[in-house]
């Protein structure tokens, strides 16, 4: 039987293989599923990137397993253009372009898939914090979470690792963990990603225009936001007022 910690790099999952050593839990694996968005381009932004690296080194010295980056078989982009060919499905012949809202096949393929593979038959660590019984429906018998076992919350993660200088950058900066391509990011993410890394925010102009599904599952498109950014640089509307999508048609580009 392995015992395999999964890390996410977020406070909790770091702390949590802290927990694991003082408490002489058993562990053989950490891993870390890296999704990525084309052959070249992770899907985390690059101080994000920066961060693993400087933390798989730290977890190396302190606890003699190295960080084993998985990944699906493909990239988002090309799931994002792979042709429906389902009998019974409406957009047969279609590609499947951003993922929906809800039931979206990005978190599946992508991320659980890997996963679930890497952690048949072994006891698998999740940083789950004690004071988040939200989620405790997630844990058993094979998904332990030593946080929650121990009494360790969120706070006493944070603190932990910013004593440790394992404070991902997430927490430390307005940029947003996770997908930089995500559906479900605010618009003050979307915003910084259009600000800061044009050459993203170009690639995502390009899977809009080639979508047979609206980025968001409101029907907003990511050209709308492009739009909507673009007005606000020119002071055409104000970022700081409340905003309604119709004062983006006031006044054309």
């Amino acid at each position: 039987m392995q015992y395999i910690a999964s890390i996410s790099y977020g406070k909790d999952s770091l702390a949590m293989l802290e927990v694991i050593k003082r408490h002489c839990l058993p562990l053989d694996r950490i891993v870390h599923v890296e999704i990525m968005a084309t052959k070249d381009i992770p899907a985390d932004l690059p101080p994000m990137m920066e961060f693993k690296k400087k933390a798989d080194k730290i977890i190396l010295d302190k606890y003699g397993i190295p960080v084993e980056h998985l990944t699906a078989s493909h990239t988002y982009e090309e799931y994002f253009y792979y042709v429906c060919n389902g009998k019974k499905s409406r957009n047969r012949g279609k590609i499947y372009g951003f993922p929906l809202q809800k039931g979206n096949w990005c978190n599946s393929r992508l991320k659980v898939g890997v996963l679930d593979k890497v952690q048949k038959g072994a006891i698998c660590y999740i940083g789950i914090a004690a004071d988040e019984p939200r989620r405790f429906h997630a844990l058993s018998e094979t998904k332990r979470s030593p946080l929650v076992e121990f009494g360790w919350t969120e706070e006493m993660c944070r603190a932990w690792c910013e004593s440790n200088d394992l404070l991902s950058p997430i927490y430390t900066t307005a940029a947003r963990g996770g997908c930089w391509f995500c559906h479900n990011q605010s618009v003050e993410q979307l915003r910084l990603l259009c600000k800061n890394y044009p050459e993203y925010w170009a690639l995502l102009l390009k899977w809009d225009a080639d979508s047979p599904v609206s980025f968001k599952g409101n029907g907003h498109t990511v050209r709308d936001f492009d739009k909507r950014f673009s007005m606000e640089e020119q002071g055409i509307i104000s970022k700081d007022k409340k905003f309604h999508w119709k004062d983006i048609n006031k006044t054309p580009l």
